[in-house]
């Protein structure tokens, strides 16, 4: 029987096997870093962007509920929010993460619309109801006067749509929200505004 011996080429090529797994299994571990680093990566852009998306929508609704809760937005409604932030008419800029800067600029653009407004007639008044009793309008002695007897009231039920976009200043981002809004106002407040 014959002893085998190891033979020094044979152990060098067993060497170069180990050095080439060795180097693959690198590589591999090197790209299964890579990937789990960039979808890492990705998901915070998302979560980021989210957040954005979010603040932009609660600085839109925030500008939104000022713009309603004012009677500027039916009397002038190319000036609803009274002083603006920059050069243009109805925008404000809004600081949402509390660090004393301007992060969103939130515009309402278009104006405030109108979308149409219907006369409220006398009949459909409730007496009893405050806001209605501004609306009342008696019954006068108007014998002979054309269109006086209308039963017509002071006040109309108007529908308002308004816009408000809102802009990221760092990433210029935007975001949309539109609202509707039905509102009874006086006629005469609305006659330029309003089509009937």
């Amino acid at each position: 029987m014959r002893a085998t011996r190891n033979h020094p080429a044979r152990r060098g090529r067993e060497r170069g096997v180990t050095l080439i797994v060795a180097l693959i299994m690198l590589v591999l571990i090197t790209l299964l870093a890579l990937t789990s680093f960039n979808i890492g990566k990705s998901n915070l852009q998302v979560v980021t962007n989210m957040q954005s998306k979010a603040e932009g929508e609660a600085a839109a609704r925030q500008v939104i509920e000022e713009t309603i809760s004012s009677t500027r937005f039916f009397n002038t409604p190319a000036n609803a929010l009274g002083e603006p932030c920059g050069e243009n008419a109805n925008t404000r800029c809004m600081d949402v993460n509390g660090d004393g800067t301007s992060d969103v600029k939130v515009a309402l653009t278009p104006a405030p619309a109108c979308i149409r407004a219907r006369n409220v007639m006398n009949s459909q008044l409730n007496v009893s109801d405050p806001q209605d009793v501004g609306c009342a309008l008696g019954a006068s002695q108007s014998f002979g006067v054309a269109g006086s007897v209308t039963g017509e009231s002071l006040c109309s039920d108007s529908l308002w749509e308004i816009n408000a976009v809102a802009t990221d200043e760092v990433t210029e981002a935007e975001v949309t929200v539109t609202q509707g809004i039905a509102v009874r106002v006086a006629r005469d407040d609305i006659e330029t505004s309003c089509p009937e």
